[in-house]
């Protein structure tokens, strides 16, 4: 199944999974197993490679699923269609999910303090340096409205709290979720500086990737974005025209990936048709740099097609 190899410090857990995997005999088991290999798999940053890849083949088979179950209806509410990064907001009621999703993108939510305000999915679009991130703000977790079908397959969770103590209510509710985890610490401009230094203390000594960040005055909003992007492991290529200034949008790939990844993407498999590739940035030792299709990309490279 796997392209990469079983990471180091692989627990029982993942190799129990991956024998669920091999063993499925349909679709709906292989998704299942998939999602609890992604779930205990090695943390660690050598294999994130390998998380990409298990990712990718989960999104895939998950898309394939919807199609087959989209065929079988005639009709039926229609859900939220997922973007290419999605990233969805959990937490309880008066976290403050809605103000963080109105800071982060230009919807409009409405932002109330009475409890379980939100009833139906809310969708915002963040723009980070030319990525568009499909943000979804869920109704509180411990309302009926709350679909956990959201939460399970997205790519990242954003886990809005007021205090630490709340993730004990939130962890148990979001054990099938895939997705990386960010832990905000949201309405930090109510807090005492004691008390702040306190609760940062206590999600330190637990280890989380978190954020302090207040919703209200967007203090650490540019940090909280920069952990937006990164929790989806993938890199940003920038592509131009010889002779003109490089696209502003980037063309979005997983780590690793080649000149000929990107110029299939691009030319819809097409790449024989490219007879030069240039690049500049951080894979290149200097601009301009002319290399083969194999050449392996980094983040914010600026790649030229010649055809």
């Amino acid at each position: 199944m796997q392209d990469h190899p079983i990471p180091a410090n692989a627990s029982p857990e993942f190799g129990h999974a991956e024998k669920k995997f091999y063993a499925a005999k349909t679709d709906e088991e292989r998704l299942s197993a998939l999602e609890e290999m992604i779930r205990t798999m090695p943390q660690h940053k050598s294999a994130e490679a390998m998380r990409a890849n298990l990712r990718t083949r989960y999104k895939k088979l998950q898309e394939k699923l919807e199609t087959k179950k989209k065929k079988g209806k005639s009709g039926g509410k229609e859900g939220i269609k997922k973007g290419d990064l999605q990233i969805v907001l959990i937490g309880l009621t008066n976290s403050g999910k809605s103000s963080v999703l109105s800071a982060l993108t230009n919807a409009k939510p409405g932002i109330s303090q009475v409890e379980y305000q939100t009833k139906t999915a809310m969708l915002g679009t963040l723009d980070y340096t030319g990525v568009k991130v499909q943000i979804v703000d869920l109704p509180s977790i411990e309302s009926e409205y709350f679909d956990s079908g959201i939460s399970n397959t997205a790519d990242s969770l954003m886990v809005i709290i007021t205090n630490p103590k709340e993730l004990g209510k939130i962890a148990p509710l979001i054990e099938k979720s895939i997705g990386e985890r960010i832990i905000v610490l949201n309405k930090i401009d109510l807090l005492l500086e004691s008390e702040r230094r306190r609760m940062t203390s206590q999600l330190q000594s637990k280890k989380f990737n978190f954020i302090s960040f207040s919703a209200k005055t967007k203090e650490n909003i540019n940090e909280l974005k920069q952990k937006i992007w990164e929790s989806f492991h993938k890199i940003r290529v920038y592509t131009k025209q010889p002779g003109k200034a490089q696209d502003i949008d980037p063309v979005i790939m997983n780590p690793n990936s080649t000149l000929k990844d990107v110029a299939e993407k691009i030319f819809h498999g097409l790449f024989s048709r490219v007879k030069e590739t240039r690049v500049t940035g951080p894979s290149s030792k200097f601009p301009n740099q002319k290399v083969g299709l194999d050449h392996v990309l980094k983040d914010k490279d600026i790649v030229e097609f010649r055809t």
